[in-house]
């Protein structure tokens, strides 16, 4: 730890010890990201072969890898659920995520990112930012996790690491400051220069990337190295104003001082360093490892966890990453098992012991520690405690689910939370043998704990199972565990869009739940003003403008929420509704037949009378990629103008074309069939959820006419 971090650490937590200081500072909470493959599980299985974590190196392409150790995992050669290990590296513990790629499990990505402290973004070297990449990008921007971004497969044809590097700032507008230039290109790539120590590295074939050759630096790019160099010193002087003024006034800066402003850049999130190589042929995996330690923050860089007393959500509290601090921590992903869910947490502050009582102050219940667990990803080491900084996993909490956060029952505290994309398509699924329907209802149950972007319901009107996803790849994978791990047999019917609701235009309703034929009646009026709410994304707003009692205090939470129950339900088409303000201004009350449940019964009605004739169908609209040799790309855009897509851009991506914009899911069903068909199979794409938007109205009327029979 350098004179300057130590500074800087004691500055954000003084009541941090020098010992515990040390402790923190060479621990690395960090996470592999990228589009599906880039290589983020090839890098990942290099770490850990470097860093001595395993004794040989798992291939994704031989269903080997040991990150990807679920059976769909190993089959299809894809990343679905994010797994942590961890490892050693230059004397710094490193926590390691390794994340999905596919849109369809980006919820993985987001619970990662949520408690990590740093992330690797890993870019493929011929097509530079991708589609998922954006997402993942988005991602880690809204959570301000700092990054650095390493370009893989330089060795593949067509690769081309100055225009990836290109992509970085153009796509995802980031500050990305180069730290290494390449020797050689694609096939003949076969070193580094590091533009910070003006150095150069050859890689010893045969080694497995565990060897080195330092050379002299080319004669033909040291003109290239020094202006390189001198772009990579003004992307980040700016942090400090003492180096920007040694820069213009022509002053050699030195390597310790480029490396401390490089840092500092980059947690500040002001420039990412970029880095190069191949990872499936051993190529520059030891420099990104140097990065992760050298520009990546420890638990310290990250300032102190910031929380909510559940009390009194208006008290803000602040704890530092000391094990001196209660215990602070945050659930973020579930493994459900019958013989006891396990359940991942970062540990913010304090230590978290075997056998600890710890409060979730969701649910205002305490839950016992029963084991504590370090991951290798499927493979598990007890341990009696786990100190501030960092990640474990817990088994014996019953109700605890991703987002919950862990507390001193003497000291709580509420972190907040995270949120998850809604559910683009559905279908139903019932038992083949009416005496599996509970094992159904259990394992569908188990599945939504696992995983948040999953949603399983039944209908009331039909008694019909519904389970909704984020894709089709997403519920295949869901249903194949069900009958292949679970062993129950079902049948599934067809996909379906996952419509919603929303209102035309204003209403003003008077809504009267009267029922008074002899004994106790109930008795609720309300007056309820509605309107489309024209930003924001929540399903409904409710407002309370009452004055002068006229619905009581304690009835009006029960208006809430029968107009809540009303808009989830959908009235008679079953799609939730969504973007809904609705104001309570006035009604009346009965002293003797008014009640919670009347005034529920009149909030439902009144949310039903002001949709009547006056809803908008909203279909969820799609941001896509499609990726194929410029020779189909004719036959490409006329089957997506067929499947009303708005094309908003057609570029380079490497020998390929990409063709972006914007596609309704109701019309991609089954495109991979066709893509491959129309490109020999040649052709890739990606969708990611977009936005809701409203259905045409020939096609709506169509869809009412088919849902209402």
């Amino acid at each position: 730890m350098s004179a300057t971090e130590s500074m800087t650490h004691a500055a954000l937590h003084p009541s941090l010890s020098p010992e515990e200081a040390a402790r923190l500072s060479r621990i690395r909470n960090i996470g592999v990201m990228a589009h599906i493959d880039a290589g983020k599980t090839t890098v990942t299985e290099r770490i850990l072969f470097l860093t001595g974590r395993t004794h040989r190196i798992g291939e994704v392409h031989h269903g080997e890898a040991t990150m990807d150790y679920l059976e769909d995992e190993r089959n299809r050669g894809i990343t679905i659920t994010s797994a942590c290990t961890r490892c050693v590296w230059n004397g710094h513990k490193i926590n390691l995520i390794d994340t999905p790629g596919h849109v369809d499990f980006t919820v993985e990505v987001e619970r990662s990112l949520r408690v990590l402290d740093g992330a690797v973004a890993v870019f493929d070297g011929v097509a530079g930012v991708e589609a998922q990449s954006e997402t993942v990008w988005r991602q880690a921007d809204r959570y301000k996790v700092p990054r650095i971004c390493f370009i893989n497969k330089l060795d593949r044809t067509g690769a081309d690491f100055d225009r990836a590097w290109e992509t970085i700032g153009n796509r995802l507008g980031a500050n990305a400051v180069r730290v290494q230039l390449p020797l050689g290109r694609e096939k003949d790539f076969y070193g580094v220069v590091d533009l910070i120590h003006r150095r150069a590295w050859r890689f010893v074939e045969g080694s497995q990337g565990s060897e080195l050759e330092e050379i002299e630096i080319p004669e033909e790019v040291r003109d290239l190295v020094e202006k390189r160099r001198t772009e990579m010193i003004e992307r980040v002087v700016e942090v400090e104003d003492v180096l920007v003024e040694k820069f213009l006034e022509g002053e050699e800066l030195t390597e310790e001082e480029i490396r401390g402003a490089l840092r500092q850049a980059t947690l500040l999130g002001h420039a990412v360093p970029v880095l190069c190589g191949s990872a499936l042929h051993d190529k520059g995996v030891r420099f990104l490892m140097d990065a992760i330690v050298d520009y990546l923050p420890s638990p310290l860089d990250i300032g102190p966890a910031v929380g909510r007393d559940p009390r009194d959500e208006n008290v803000e509290i602040v704890r530092a990453p000391s094990v001196e601090e209660p215990l602070t921590g945050l659930a973020f992903k579930t493994i459900a098992d019958p013989n006891g869910d396990l359940t991942f947490v970062r540990v913010y502050s304090g230590v978290l012991r075997r056998g600890d009582v710890v409060l979730n102050p969701r649910t205002n219940r305490k839950e016992r520690v029963g084991r504590l667990m370090l991951m290798h990803a499927d493979k598990r080491e007890a341990v009696d405690e786990v100190n501030a900084g960092q990640i474990c996993a817990v088994v014996g909490f019953k109700n605890t689910v991703t987002g919950d956060t862990l507390s001193d029952p003497k000291a709580p505290v509420v972190m907040e939370s995270m949120t998850f994309p809604e559910a683009v398509i559905s279908m139903s699924i019932e038992p083949r043998s009416l005496k599996d329907r509970d094992r159904l209802s259990d394992a569908l149950a188990h599945l939504t704990r696992e995983d948040p972007s999953f949603r399983a319901s039944v209908n009331p009107e039909t008694d019909e199972m519904v389970v909704s996803g984020m894709g089709e790849l997403h519920l295949e994978i869901i249903l194949t565990r069900i009958q292949r791990d679970l062993g129950i047999p079902i049948s599934v019917g067809e996909p379906k869009v996952a419509y919603r609701q929303t209102l035309r235009g204003p209403a003003d309703v008077e809504a009267r739940h009267i029922k008074q034929s002899g004994g106790h009646g109930q008795y609720a009026v309300v007056k309820v003003r509605f309107e489309p709410l024209t930003e924001g994304d929540e399903d409904l707003v409710f407002e309370d403008t009452i004055t002068g009692g006229a619905v009581p205090r304690q009835y009006i939470p029960a208006v809430e929420r029968g107009l809540r129950e009303a808009a989830q339900t959908g009235g008679r088409l079953g799609w939730p509704f969504t973007g809904i303000r609705a104001t309570l201004y006035d009604g009346k009350a009965h002293e003797v037949d008014s009640s919670e449940l009347a005034f529920a019964a009149a909030g439902q009605l009144a949310f039903r009378m002001a949709t009547e004739n006056n809803l908008v169908i909203l279909e969820p609209m799609m941001r896509l990629s499609v990726q194929a040799p410029e020779e189909y790309l004719g036959d490409v855009i006329g089957d997506l103008n067929s499947r009303r897509a708005e094309i908003e851009e057609i570029a380079v991506a490497g020998d390929l074309r990409e063709v972006r914009g914007r596609v309704p899911m109701a019309e991609m069903f089954a495109y991979s069939s066709t893509l491959r068909s129309l490109t020999s199979g040649r052709g890739s794409f990606a969708l990611e959820p977009l936005e809701y938007a409203p259905l045409p109205a020939g096609l709506a009327e169509k869809l009412l006419r088919d849902v209402q029979g």
